[in-house]
């Protein structure tokens, strides 16, 4: 019967070191989901702060639609991440119910098996003393062995007592957690009915803004070509500047064959080695802000059918930001587009970074920088009260994707 009772208890065991493995694989989930959800409640309300305040719905229809639609884009995100949590805690919550159920059973069978076990005991203690059945032995090895056995017996007596107790206690702790699973849920239900609602509200809007775009579709297509126009001529300079770089650095070492690659001399590939080994850990270019537009090609806000095309992020800030290195190198250019903003390129070995729609500057071409180091104020408009640094990566002329580079950009 011993063998049995091991045996048993070698299947719980194993049973319950099982359920704690696939808890602790779904908590970890849940871990991820509610950080994900904790980053989108925090990005909607800096988009509310530095985006859709009061003062700040002035701007053109092309501004409030691809404000408007942004914020759609990270309000449904938020609601699939709610809607990932919720499904996740109802297989918990199910996976509990199953538990609770296996330990119950678990635990009548135990208190069934303690149960026979404590009245065999008792019969035999009835019909036979412990000293006569020491006393009853052949030899000092067999009484010697029979003690032996009574003591395993007693101290498996007591091992089917721990167990017991130690399954009561599982049994309320899985109810404790089946109860706080549900709250829980029914808050991320809450939760989720709030964001709907809002986002319903917000699409309302956008509908709205569509209604009058499309009265005045002239309008909104001058104000597209014009953006679209001041976008190609910014990216111009910013390349013209680097092969211009390139050209300058690379006649000084003495090679005037290539246009397009920096000749680097060893201090300079250290540098861009360094840069190279950081990717996805760099700073961002400004302290505090959000990612108002992201890197490569996108729908327009209006006509889905159109493509637009960002080769850089456009990041939103607070107004008197400042725009900071991202890591160390030298100032190699100053932008100046006429009728526009100013601009500043770093040089990091063969990699490049430019901050541009900046007021005022407090760096000059041929300054070193470290990371962090300021370099000029961001502007902000005056017509619709945004703060927005448009960040700029390439390595030679090659464009780099900056989301990739800068830590959770």
């Amino acid at each position: 019967m011993k063998t049995f009772f091991a045996y048993r208890y070698l299947l719980i065991v194993t049973a319950i070191l099982l359920f704690g493995l696939a808890g602790q694989a779904q908590t970890d989930e849940q871990k991820a989901l509610e950080a994900k959800r904790e980053q989108l409640q925090k990005e909607i309300s800096e988009m509310n702060r530095l985006l859709f305040a009061e003062r700040k719905q002035k701007g053109t229809v092309l501004d409030q639609m691809e404000l408007l639609d942004q914020k759609i884009n990270v309000r449904q995100q938020l609601i699939r991440v709610t809607n990932q949590q919720s499904n996740l805690l109802s297989r918990q919550i199910n996976a509990n119910i199953r538990n609770i159920t296996k330990l119950r059973e678990d635990l009548e069978i135990l208190k069934e098996e303690y149960a026979t076990m404590i009245q065999k005991s008792y019969q035999n203690r009835s019909q036979q003393s412990r000293l006569m059945f020491l006393l009853s032995s052949q030899n000092f090895y067999q009484a010697f062995k029979r003690l032996q056995y009574m003591k395993q017996y007693t101290q498996y007596r007591k091992q089917q007592g721990i167990q017991i107790a130690a399954k009561t206690e599982d049994l309320i702790t899985l109810n404790n957690d089946l109860t706080s699973q549900r709250k829980e849920k029914e808050q991320l239900i809450t939760q989720n009915q709030t964001a709907r609602k809002e986002l319903f509200s917000e699409i309302g809007n956008q509908k709205d803004l569509l209604k009058t775009i499309r009265q005045n579709e002239s309008k909104y297509t001058a104000a597209l070509n014009k953006k679209k126009s001041e976008a190609r001529e910014i990216e111009a300079q910013i390349e013209r500047l680097i092969r211009n770089a390139i050209a300058a650095s690379n006649k000084e070492a003495g090679n005037t064959g290539n246009t397009s690659k920096f000749v680097l001399t060893p201090e300079a590939t250290i540098v861009a080695n360094n840069f190279s080994a950081n990717k996805g850990r760099l700073i961002w270019p400004v302290e505090k802000g959000i990612k108002q537009q992201g890197f490569g090609i996108y729908n327009d806000a209006v006509y889905p059918g159109i493509k637009h095309q960002n080769n850089g992020v456009i990041i939103a800030t607070d107004k008197g930001a400042r725009a900071r290195a991202v890591f160390e190198g030298e100032v190699i250019a100053i932008l100046a587009v006429p009728g526009g903003s100013k601009g500043v390129q770093i040089k990091h070995g063969n990699y490049i970074s430019t901050y541009y729609n900046l007021s005022n500057l407090f760096v000059k071409k041929g300054d070193k920088v470290t990371a962090k180091d300021e370099l000029g104020e961001i502007y902000t408009n005056r017509f619709n009260g945004l703060t927005q640094l448009k960040f700029y990566l390439y390595r030679d002329v090659t464009r780099l994707n900056p989301e990739e580079w800068i830590y959770r950009l």
